[in-house]
Formats: structure tokens, sequence, C-alpha cells
């Protein structure tokens, strides 16, 4: 790859995750959420179980009363509830409500639409290749970011 290539890359992959952001960001337009809002409940959703604030914060990259402004406007739109820890009574936990959960199905589908739309012009063999590239990439990232384990 030549170096006007190679410096070409970053800002190709950038406009097409801008271009999925922007269709998934029109299709959750109708849902009134915002992409943080969206952010949280799929953190709600992956971890499976209810999250404390600070663990969803830390998750989502922001600080504790940041988290306390998205829990309030998706625990308003009845998409999460709060409860106390019993482990610490300090402590409050958040968790998916059955609506939010319906909402994180219709997310994904706007997701999906929005990449199949961007991807229609490559074949499936090319559309593989990418996936399988991205997978590579993203395996050496979080293998890069783990801490080292004890010998």
């Amino acid at each position: 790859m030549d170096e006007a290539s190679e410096g070409d890359l970053p800002e190709l992959f950038l406009r097409a995750a801008r271009r999925i952001r922007r269709t998934q960001s029109a299709d959750l337009a109708p849902l009134g959420l915002t992409p943080g809002q969206a952010r949280a409940l799929r953190v709600l959703a992956r971890a499976g179980e209810p999250l404390r604030m600070s663990a969803l914060a830390d998750r989502l990259g922001i600080v504790p009363r940041s988290a306390t402004t998205v829990v309030d406007a998706l625990e308003s739109a009845g998409l999460v509830t709060r409860s106390v820890d019993p482990a610490n009574r300090r402590a409050t936990l958040v968790a998916l409500t059955d609506s939010g959960r319906a909402v994180l199905t219709r997310m994904a589908d706007a997701r999906r639409r929005a990449a199949r739309d961007l991807f229609a012009v490559l074949s499936p063999d090319r559309r593989e290749t990418l996936r399988t590239i991205l997978a590579e990439l993203d395996a050496a990232n979080i293998a890069a970011t783990q801490p080292d384990s004890p010998c």
C-alpha cells in the first residue's frame, strides 16, 4: 500500500462509520433517544444484569454525574429502572425494563439496516473479507488493552 492510500484509509473508514451512525441516528429519532442513551442501553444489555451507576459510568467512559443524566432520561422514558443495591445500600443499580429491551431490538434493527445499506455495493465475498479484517483489528485491540496476566 502506498503512502497516499495509507493516508486515505483512516478517512475512508471514518466516513463509513459516520454514515452508519447518521442513518442509525435518523432511525433512532422517532424513539426519542440520543446516541449516548442508546449506547447506555447497549451497555446494560451486554452486562446481562443490573449495573451499579458507577460501573455504568466506567463502561461508558463518562463521569458519574453524566451517567446520572443519561439514566434520568432513560428512566423517564420507562426504559430502565433504578433500585438500591442490596449488597451496598449506598449504591444504585440500573436495570433494563421490558420496554428498554424492546427498544434495543429496534435499535439493533436500525443498525443492521444502516450497515446493510452501506455495504450493499459489496459482493457477499467482499463483505465477509471486510468482516474478517475488522474482527482481526478488534481482537488485536482487545488483546493490546488487556492487562498482562500474572506469571
